[in-house]
């Protein structure tokens, strides 16, 4: 009889630990061995069965998280909302998740490997692209948004927030980090696509000083 016959049971126990621990403790301060001792009876070699390193127990946690919670699935129905306020709305849910945006501050460090910083930015436009194009070209439909580049936009927008945003990769302090972000606002805005307001620039930068400075 296998040992397990359910693997996609250990691997939720696995991330639900995990997430846990990387909230109470900081990814840093959590090793595998601490994941171990809260899995009731699984070993370590059960962990790296699923899991080659403790980077990739994080980038599935953060993965599980979004899909859990993911702010685009929340609004692409409401009918109160024209497309770009579905944009607005969903950055903002977004940003307001605080679980979420403490494991993203957590994770920054982990793009420095480049396996990890591929796969990221390859999920986020696998993931995110589709969402920001249907609602763009909705935005299109309802007089909302006026752009040519709907879909030119969708396929940028998580490159620049996944790649030039990140301080691991474009190396910047939290000054730079706002002001390219407001440069993100101004160019979307000349393109047709005002995104960006005072509520969404407050969260953003926020965000930016929870950020570690990068040494």
């Amino acid at each position: 009889m296998a040992r397990n016959k359910y693997p996609e049971v250990t691997v939720e126990k696995i991330l639900d630990v995990a997430q846990r621990l990387f909230l109470e403790k900081g990814y840093d301060n959590t090793t595998i061995q601490d994941i171990v001792e809260h899995l009731d009876g699984l070993s370590k070699g059960a962990v790296y069965h699923h899991f080659k390193s403790k980077e990739e127990i994080m980038d599935a946690v953060g993965d599980r998280m979004f899909a859990a919670n993911n702010p685009f699935e929340k609004v692409r129905k409401r009918s109160d909302l024209n497309g770009l306020q579905k944009l607005q709305e969903a950055i903002r849910l977004n940003q307001a998740d605080e679980a979420r945006t403490s494991m993203t501050v957590q994770s920054i460090p982990l793009t420095r490997n480049p396996r990890l910083l591929v796969e990221m930015i390859e999920s986020n436009r696998r993931v995110l692209t589709p969402y920001y194009q249907e609602l763009l070209e909705e935005g299109n439909r309802d007089g909302s948004l006026h752009t040519e580049y709907a879909k030119e936009i969708a396929e940028l927008m998580p490159l620049l927030t996944s790649l030039w945003l990140l301080p691991s990769v474009f190396p910047s302090d939290k000054e730079g980090m706002k002001k390219k972000f407001r440069f993100l606002g101004d160019m979307l805005e000349k393109m047709g696509v005002p995104l960006m307001d005072d509520s969404i620039y407050a969260l953003v930068e926020d965000f930016f000083e929870k950020m570690p400075e990068e040494s």
